[in-house]
């Protein structure tokens, strides 16, 4: 891989690049599913290729192949050269790279047990396990139990001298209860979640466990009362706020969409420079955000990212200051900053785009979630996330969970179906009133974040521990 990374490299700089850089990704992927007893699909896949990244006259080019031979080498080189300098010829504004220092070293996700030495049979095992826990529930219609792993292989050389080599492996399991009554169907759900870890971390998510608990509320929730609509005190599950902070959180501060590079596709975003410049206050004196691609576990952590930038933690919103971006090596310069590692591609076939590492809200010292239960007279306690939506410009929300329970006197009560919520996003945030300590945090990933077009999915993650909002408008609806 070397000696072809370095042909690449030497015949992009020959034909006229100013900077090039290499990746070779060999990815190995596996997924199970069991539903209804049965099970629905076992697959197993393997791709392997190498893309090309040039700068000419200012201009990005990139060309990709399966064909990992010299002469392939030499081919997509030159392709991906004949494009930047055909780009050129329509550019607005010559790209600019920050100065990160060359890139050298090497990095494994750390595990116990690799997912891939697993028997298939005791995967299925575990998962027809869940299963068959969930549909015992009289009531349950359906159940479905669901698991996949990923492992990417990948080297990364640059003209600048840069070299690393990183082993990322992810895991990701969930089980799903449905009951259904007529016309009306309520859900369960518990994980649908993934770690950067070997299959230890499956064993201990106690699926069958979780399918015992998660089931009997499916079917509770048919003849529960509707979520009552008014402006409502809200508490938020880890289960829930980690998507809260993605939505609301991880994907305005990308830069690109900042400079209108992902305008056509999946939007821009409300947070513009001159907020940045000025101290605009995103949240709460208690709302602090970071991007860590340094977090233990955290599906968005690495070594380097995609364009040889050293993993680091950026901070996004200081005390509920908003003070910074998830940027590149290109777009950091524009606002006079370096860039903070957040290049990533789907595969050797895609361009990287800035995407979310792991984008957590931090824990605050005081109240355990538990504790702010207690200390909540009248409110909602909502948990797992059925569904969102938010403007091209990520000011203006709408989520529905699973599940609500009511929150009276300290304590929980009825439980309630069909739970929305509304806001726009830095109203929402700034009526945070208090963040969970360190005991309820948990990282949560999320494997399928869409972004780029051609369409890439990312694997990134959030840290949360649960928080409380004040105010927030509470709807009602049918899903």
């Amino acid at each position: 891989m070397r000696d072809l990374s370095q042909r690449a490299l030497d015949t992009a700089v020959q034909r006229g690049a100013t900077y090039a850089d290499v990746r070779v990704v060999r990815r190995a992927e596996e997924s199970i599913s069991v539903k209804s007893g049965r099970i629905e699909a076992v697959a197993f896949g393997e791709s392997e290729g190498f893309g090309v990244r040039v700068l000419v006259d200012g201009a990005w080019g990139f060309a990709a192949s399966s064909g990992l031979t010299m002469t392939e080498a030499d081919r997509v080189a030159g392709d991906a050269v004949r494009i930047a300098r055909a780009s050129a010829t329509t550019l607005r504004r010559p790209v600019v790279l920050d100065d990160r220092p060359p890139a050298h070293g090497s990095y494994r996700t750390p595990y116990e047990v690799d997912p891939f030495a697993v028997p298939v049979e005791e995967k299925v095992a575990d998962l027809m396990a869940a299963e068959a826990a969930m549909t015992r529930t009289p009531g349950i219609a359906f159940a479905e139990a669901n698991y996949s792993a990923q492992r990417e292989w990948k080297s990364f050389a640059a003209s600048d001298g840069s070299e690393t080599d990183q082993e990322i492996t992810h895991v990701v399991a969930n089980i799903e209860a449905n009951a259904v009554s007529g016309d009306e169907l309520q859900r369960r759900s518990y994980a649908d979640s993934g770690q950067a870890a070997g299959y230890e971390w499956v064993r201990g998510l106690d699926l069958a466990g979780n399918a015992e608990r998660i089931a009997p509320e499916a079917v509770a929730l048919l003849s529960a009362p509707q979520c009552p609509p008014g402006r409502r005190t809200i508490i938020l599950d880890p289960s829930q706020l980690y998507l809260q902070v993605h939505e609301s959180c991880g994907h305005p501060t990308e830069l690109d969409r900042v400079f209108g590079t992902e305008a056509s596709y999946a939007g821009t975003s409300f947070l513009t420079t001159d907020k940045l410049e000025s101290g605009f206050r995103y949240g709460s004196d208690l709302v602090t955000i970071v991007a860590d691609a340094t977090a233990p576990g955290g599906m968005g952590t690495f070594g380097w990212d995609d364009e040889g930038v050293a993993a680091q933690r950026v901070p996004l919103v200081q005390d509920g200051i908003f003070s910074g971006y998830l940027s590149s090596r290109e777009t950091a310069p524009r606002i006079g900053r370096r860039s903070g590692g957040t290049m990533r591609a789907d595969g050797w076939d895609r361009i990287p785009l800035i995407r979310m590492t792991n984008v957590n809200l931090l824990p605050r010292e005081g109240l355990s979630l538990d504790d702010i239960v207690a200390d909540t007279d009248d409110g909602l306690y909502l948990a797992s996330n059925r569904s969102w939506s938010i403007d091209d410009r990520r000011l203006n929300f709408q989520f529905a969970t699973e599940v609500a329970y009511e929150v009276k006197g300290g304590k929980l009560g009825r439980l309630f179906k069909n739970p929305t919520y509304t806001g726009i996003t830095y109203e929402f945030w700034r009526s945070c009133d208090a963040v969970a300590d360190a005991r309820s945090y948990v990282m949560i990933g999320t494997p399928n974040c869409g972004k780029g077009e051609p369409g890439q999915v990312g694997h990134v993650g959030h840290g949360t521990s649960g928080a409380r909002f004040r105010d927030v408008q509470v709807g009602v609806g049918r899903w």
